[in-house]
């Protein structure tokens, strides 16, 4: 059986990669803050005969990352999929800066994937697949760049771009596939639902092209449907 773990699960994309792996037969370690407020997800994890676990985590916080660590043990990981995130400040702009805000995205977007890897790292390379994505955004990339606001979230976004990319260098010679994806802009409560496309349409594609990685995609940023998007 091929196992993944996914961060931010309880709402949203993360949500749907859940539906979409447990469809597929997948054993999935689903995490998100509030287990006992994320009613869809455990709806899934009661149906899936113990394939699907529910798991407290909290990415901003070591100790909750080394208490789910403990939990999983020294299981291989086919795939860590960091999702987890928050926008942290919308369209902020100079002259205007929420610096608390802007402080807990980076908290959460930067940090908290890194502590994942940290905590993971060996479980990635222990298993068939060896695959560690994070959902990252265009947002994020410094040659497209052409806003002028949504500085906190594009920031987080570019940080945790240059981690993964670091990450790629530091994995890639144990067999890891590190990419960065962007999910598109997804009808979610962080998109909007003036949005371009529903969680399935991102899911679905970014699960498609995470089975298609190959060792040459280690250090990639990949747009959801695979195209590649400038750093």
């Amino acid at each position: 059986m091929q196992n993944i773990l996914v961060t931010g699960a309880s709402r949203g994309i993360g949500l749907e990669f859940v539906r979409q792996y447990d469809a597929d037969g997948w054993r999935i370690f689903a995490c998100c803050r509030t287990p006992g407020q994320a009613a869809e997800l455990n709806d899934i994890a009661a149906a899936s005969a113990g394939r699907v676990s529910v798991h407290q985590l909290d990415v901003d916080q070591t100790e909750s990352v080394l208490t789910l660590k403990a939990e999983i043990g020294d299981q291989p990981l086919d795939v860590l999929l960091n999702n987890a995130g928050v926008m942290g400040q919308r369209n902020a702009a100079r002259g205007d800066i929420d610096y608390n805000a802007w402080q807990g995205a980076m908290v959460t977007n930067v940090m908290g994937p890194m502590r994942m890897v940290e905590a993971f790292a060996d479980n990635v390379v222990a298993s068939a697949q060896k695959k560690l994505i994070t959902i990252s955004s265009r947002m994020g990339s410094i040659g497209e760049a052409a806003a002028t606001n949504s500085i906190v979230y594009r920031s987080s976004k570019a940080a945790v771009n240059m981690v993964m990319k670091i990450v790629a260098n530091d994995l890639g010679a144990q067999g890891v596939i590190v990419t960065s994806f962007h999910p598109g802009w997804v009808r979610t409560d962080m998109g909007g639902s003036a949005a371009d496309i529903s969680v399935e349409e991102s899911a679905g594609g970014i699960r498609q092209v995470i089975a298609e990685l190959s060792t040459a995609d280690n250090g990639a940023f990949r747009n959801y449907d695979g195209g590649v998007i400038q750093w």
